[in-house]
């Protein structure tokens, strides 16, 4: 939902409750119901982490972290839509 404002009174609705790494993608479940599921393009340094590394998570009230890679997601950033500057598509940084 790219320009979702998140107010103080609602944080917790938005407060991870599970995450995890799919071959491609991110998926990461919400306190509300809500499923964000984000392509691990957008995040390189995840890209190239291993299974086990990608697979190692903590939840915090206001994101995901990677503590094998020292990686950090805000859910905020996710539901705006924020991916690393220069991230491209496999196909495309292939070229």
């Amino acid at each position: 939902m790219p320009g979702t404002v998140i107010l103080d009174e609602n944080w917790e609705a938005f407060e991870p409750v599970s995450a995890e790494c799919t071959s491609g993608q991110l998926v990461v479940s919400l306190a509300n119901g809500m499923t964000l599921s984000t392509p691990l393009w957008w995040y390189p340094t995840l890209l190239r982490a291993s299974e086990t590394e990608r697979n190692t998570i903590e939840l915090s009230p206001s994101g995901v972290h990677w503590p094998l890679i020292d990686e950090d997601l805000s859910i905020s950033g996710m539901l705006n839509g924020r991916r690393y500057p220069g991230a491209m598509p496999p196909a495309e940084a292939a070229e």
